[in-house]
This record gives C-alpha cells, sequence and structure tokens, in this order.
C-alpha cells in the first residue's frame, strides 16, 4: 500500500514521513466512533468498552477482561460526546454501560453487546476467530 507523505500516522508504525510517498505492507485499520484511526494487527480483535468512572457493572466487566488476559480500550462516555452518541444509538437512546463493541480484524461485521457477561464476551470473541 502507498500511503500520502504528507500525514501524520500513528506511532505504532515507527513512520516519520515528510513530503513523499511511504510504501508501507498490507495493514488493517478501523475507525473508531471517535473518529480515531486505529491499527489492528493481524488476527486481532479491536474491542471496546464504553464505560462511566461510576458504574459498578463496568468495573466488573473490566476486572474479569483483565483476568481472562483480553485486550481492551476503555471509553468514557462522560468525557465524549461522540462515543455517547454511539453508546445511544445502540441502546434505543439509552446510555446504557458497559456497552462492548467487537471490530474483528479479518473484516467481519462488528458485534455490540450491551451489560454483556463475561461468558457472553468469551463467546463473541470466539466468533470472531480469537480465543477469549
Amino acid at each position: 500500500m502507498l500511503l500520502p507523505g504528507n500525514l501524520n500516522y500513528p506511532p505504532q508504525l515507527g513512520i516519520i514521513a515528510h513530503g513523499y510517498d511511504v510504501a508501507v505492507a498490507s495493514l488493517r485499520w478501523t475507525v473508531t466512533p471517535t473518529g480515531q484511526l486505529a491499527l489492528c494487527r493481524e488476527g486481532s480483535v479491536m474491542l471496546t468498552m464504553y464505560s462511566t468512572s461510576w458504574c459498578g457493572y463496568c468495573h466488573r466487566l473490566k476486572s474479569q477482561l483483565e483476568r481472562a488476559g483480553i485486550d481492551y480500550q476503555v471509553i468514557d462516555i462522560e468525557q465524549d460526546a461522540v462515543s455517547a452518541e454511539f453508546v445511544m444509538k445502540a441502546n434505543g437512546g439509552n446510555q446504557t454501560v458497559p456497552t462492548i463493541r467487537i471490530v474483528p480484524a479479518s473484516g467481519g461485521d462488528e458485534i455490540v453487546m450491551t451489560n454483556p457477561s463475561i461468558v457472553q464476551v468469551k463467546a463473541a470473541l470466539a466468533g470472531t476467530g480469537v480465543a477469549g
């Protein structure tokens, strides 16, 4: 893939380009609901938890994900209006958390779940081809 050299690339790439094109091996990118560009590793799954600082169910699921060794990103919807809108759209207008978004690196359909158990998260990850 040929990338324009006049853009700033995420630091994970290690690309520093100034005014010239950069050739990069095939990469898969996803755009988060907040409009951020995120790099997906080959065979990886991007799991995002939409949360609030005071949500007990969120704290419980975070600790379960950590114990299970599942990588995830947390976005506080009280600090990010775009993410709050995503959660409301996924939950019939309600800001229900935790809301989980799984984006398979293989390009399959994303999975959105509201207040799932760790068993449900693991099953969803298994369905993407990644063991949870």
